[in-house]
C-alpha cells in the first residue's frame, strides 16, 4: 500500500505545484494591472522578461551571476568545513566546548551585516569580504547540528566499543561520524541557502560585480524590473545550491529511507 501511494502522492504533488506556478505567473502578469499598481512598483512578468533579455545582452547578467555563484560556492564550502570541524571538536572535548562556546555564541549573536563594512575596510572591494560573511553565516547551523549529533550518540554503544578495546579514532570513525551525517546534512541544507544571503550582504555593502551589485545598480536607476531580475537570479543560485546538497545527501545516505533524508526537501 505504501509503495503504490508514494508515487501517487508525488504525481499529485507535482500537478499541484505546476498549477500553483501557473496561477502565480498569471497573477504576476495581470494582477498589478487589475489592482491599479503602477509598473514601477510591481512590473508585470513580460516587462521583467524583457529586462532579463536586455540585462543578459547589455549588463552582463551571466557574468554577475557566475561571480555570485562562485562566491556562494567558496563561502559555503569553507563555512561548512569550519562548522563541521568545530562541531566535532566541541562534541568530543567537553573542555573545548566549555572554553569556546561563549565566544562562538557571541559571534553568532552579533549581526552578520555589521561585519561586512569591517571586512571591506580590511580587504577592500574584493571577493574576500563577501566570502567571509558567507562563512560566518554558514558556520553556525552546521556546527550546531554536528555538535548536537555527537552529543546524541548512544553512550552504551560507545562503552561497548571501548570494551572491545576500540581506540578513540575508531570510535569516531565507526560510531560518531556516521551518526552525525544526517544532522550534518540538515545543517548543510540550511547553510546552502544562507550562503546566498551572506554573499549578497557583502555585495550590497560594497562591490562592483555580482548580483548584489546589479541589484543596487537597478535600485539606483529606479529600474524595478532589473531588481526583480536580480532577485530571480539569486533565487536560482540558492535553489541550485540547495538541490546540489540534496543530491549529494541522497548519494551519501543512500541507506536511509528518502523520507529520513529530507524527502522532497
Amino acid at each position: 500500500m505504501t509503495g503504490t501511494s508514494r508515487p501517487s502522492s508525488m504525481r499529485n504533488g507535482t500537478i499541484a505545484g505546476a498549477a500553483l506556478l501557473v496561477v502565480f505567473l498569471a497573477a504576476w502578469q495581470w494582477g498589478p494591472g487589475l489592482f491599479g499598481i503602477p509598473s514601477f512598483i510591481v512590473p508585470p512578468l513580460t516587462m521583467v522578461a524583457d529586462e532579463f533579455v536586455r540585462a543578459w545582452q547589455i549588463n552582463h547578467l551571466l557574468f554577475h551571476t557566475s561571480v555570485t555563484a562562485a562566491e556562494v560556492l567558496v563561502g559555503f564550502l569553507l563555512g561548512s568545513l569550519l562548522g563541521a570541524f568545530v562541531g566535532y571538536l566541541l562534541g568530543m572535548s567537553p573542555t573545548a566546548e566549555f572554553a569556546l562556546s561563549p565566544y562562538i555564541l557571541a559571534l553568532q549573536i552579533a549581526p552578520k551585516v555589521a561585519f561586512a563594512p569591517l571586512f571591506i575596510l580590511w580587504m577592500g572591494f574584493t571577493v574576500y569580504p563577501k566570502i567571509l560573511v558567507a562563512i560566518l553565516i554558514v558556520f553556525f547551523p552546521v556546527m550546531v547540528n554536528v555538535l548536537t549529533a555527537i552529543r546524541g550518540v548512544d553512550p552504551d554503544l560507545v562503552n561497548l566499543a571501548r570494551a572491545f578495546k576500540a581506540t578513540r579514532a575508531q570510535i569516531f570513525w565507526k560510531i560518531e561520524f556516521p551518526s552525525s551525517m544526517p544532522p550534518m546534512f540538515a545543517g548543510l541544507r540550511i547553510g546552502s541557502t544562507l550562503a546566498v544571503v551572506g554573499v549578497v550582504v557583502g555585495e550590497l555593502v560594497g562591490g562592483n560585480r555580482g548580483l548584489g551589485y546589479l541589484l543596487t545598480f537597478g535600485e539606483g536607476q529606479a529600474n524595478t524590473p532589473m531588481v526583480f531580475v536580480s532577485i530571480v537570479m539569486l533565487t536560482v543560485v540558492g535553489g541550485i545550491a540547495y538541490l546540489a546538497v540534496i543530491l549529494i545527501e541522497r548519494r551519501v545516505l543512500h541507506y536511509l529511507p528518502a523520507r529520513s533524508i529530507g524527502g522532497s526537501f
